[in-house]
């Protein structure tokens, strides 16, 4: 008997098919801890100097806030829609959809700024040692993308289950390459590496155009929210998984680099000649390993390349399922929630999102120079999308309880803490844009990812056509944004 295709069941992904370690490493992976620390953060040096720790803490600090409201709105509205159905409830059906058009724009863009990184490790490593052709880079990057499409498209299970694995072996590396460093330092272990003014030429302004690529490390500890459907307990497991995965890879980040500050040299790490974004050819970490770390110096290559392929899958992930909720309201084409009769996936999603990620990588990369030019520019592009998407996070929290939850409103935690990381990432914004905030002296960035807020905001003039179409022609689909949730909310039996 003949195959016949797969049949679309649009009703509803696998429900309970994972538990709180799968979710709460499928944030820790979406953010790469390896790949993150190894070439997100080195951009923040260029500008912070010796004082990125603190940048790093910042942005900690400010991600965190976005965490605490994400666990306070996630015990309400559990939802594939994450984030755009918290601002669409909290604020306005409008500004949802215009987080949702934000993350259109942004969470596509996670796995091939993997794919860029998995195919530049791999063929740098072989250049040095076996002097073969820069371009391979685009095989091995094209390579991990059918990998990851693969594994997203058998099923959310294996594919965070994967994750699991991946994201223990990454941490494990470079927590035990930072402990090294740190003894290796010696007496050069300092804390003024918490000091704004260390090694860098702006102080606080520097800083602040540092946290651009601090909080781009971040991006992914909210990945574990499209993943409520088919989540056991979502509304307990889905806070804890966000809240857990920001503190320690927090702290991870903060531990990688102290020690590479201290080993390296607070006061010389933002020179643009030797500093340390260009020791060892733009490698500084697989050349501190190689230094205290002899021939073993392979496993920190290994870390990063297990990183970049885990977050890739990881972040399919989570771009798929935000595909898979607009579809279903019809703000995306209703295709894109069809679900896998078989896996329980949304499997047309996964294939516009595996195709999108490949050609983008290669496109990218071979126009912009290289693979770090076009990582260089997408970074900054989902970062400054992310963290206008955090603010409204953080107020959709704010007004979501003034406004339908009053019994409940917490003085702390919807009020002080959405408030306080508004007020964090305000001038991390401004600097992306280039704006001084305060004659702080903010560092405006260079190219190409000073055209990344061009795009943006061109991105967000288009959405707003978009939105425009969508009112005159289906008036109903943006309201329901703010509909897209679980099962109705049980009765309160009182808050532990």
């Amino acid at each position: 008997m003949a195959n016949r295709a797969p049949q679309a069941d649009m009703a509803r992904l696998q429900r309970d098919a994972i538990g709180l370690a799968p979710v709460l490493f499928q944030s820790i992976t979406h953010m790469a801890p390896a790949a993150a620390v190894a070439f997100s953060i080195i951009f923040a040096v260029t500008y912070a100097g010796g004082a990125t720790p603190l940048a790093v803490i910042l942005a900690l600090v400010a991600c965190l806030t976005v965490a605490i409201s994400i666990s306070q709105l996630a015990r309400h509205l559990p939802s594939a829609g994450g984030l755009y159905t918290y601002a669409a409830r909290g604020l306005h059906p409008t500004v949802g959809f215009f987080v949702a058009w934000g993350f259109m724009l942004a969470e596509p863009l996670v796995a091939p700024l993997l794919y860029l990184i998995f195919g530049n490790v791999i063929s740098v490593f072989l250049q040095n040692h076996f002097g073969t052709p820069a371009w391979l880079w685009a095989p091995f990057a094209a390579a991990a993308g059918v990998g990851v499409w693969i594994l997203v498209y058998r099923g959310v299970r294996i594919s965070t289950q994967a994750g699991v694995f991946l994201g223990a072996f990454e941490i494990v590396v470079f927590l035990a390459l930072a402990i090294t460093l740190i003894i290796a330092a010696g007496s050069n272990n300092t804390l003024s590496v918490f000091s704004p003014t260390t090694g860098n030429t702006n102080g606080w302004g520097s800083v602040f155009a540092g946290m651009v690529y601090t909080v781009l490390a971040f991006i992914g500890f909210e990945a574990s929210l499209p993943l409520a459907e088919e989540t056991k307990d979502p509304r307990r497991t889905i806070p804890r998984a966000v809240i857990l995965s920001c503190v320690l890879i927090g702290l991870f980040y903060t531990v990688c680099y102290y020690a590479a500050m201290v080993y390296f040299g607070p006061t010389v790490a933002a020179d643009p000649t030797n500093g340390f974004f260009g020791f060892n050819g733009g490698d500084p970490w697989d050349g501190m390993a190689d230094k205290v770390w002899g021939p073993f110096s392979v496993l920190v290559l290994l870390a990063i390349v297990n990183s970049a392929f885990a977050n890739s899958s990881a972040g399919a992930n989570a771009a798929t399922r935000v595909g898979f909720a607009l579809g279903r309201v019809g703000i995306l084409p209703r295709s894109l929630a069809h679900v896998h009769p078989r896996f329980k996936t949304p499997y047309i999603a996964v294939h516009m999102q595996g195709a999108l990620g490949i050609a983008l990588a290669l496109i990218l990369g071979f126009a912009l120079g290289g693979p770090l030019q076009a990582f260089f520019l997408l970074g900054t592009i989902a970062t400054l999308i992310i963290v206008l998407i955090y603010i409204l996070t953080n107020l959709s929290n704010l007004v979501f309880f003034a406004r339908e939850k009053r019994d409940e409103l917490n003085p702390i935690w919807n009020v002080v803490v959405p408030i306080l990381g508004t007020l964090i990432f305000i001038p991390v914004l401004l600097a992306a844009f280039g704006i001084d905030f305060g004659g702080l002296g903010i560092v405006p960035l260079g190219p190409p990812a000073n055209a990344a807020p061009w795009v943006v905001m061109s991105w967000l003039v288009f959405g707003a056509v978009v939105l425009v179409l969508l009112r005159r022609r289906a008036p109903g689909r943006i309201e329901d944004m703010a509909k897209t949730f679980l099962e109705p909310e049980p009765p309160e039996t009182g808050r532990c």
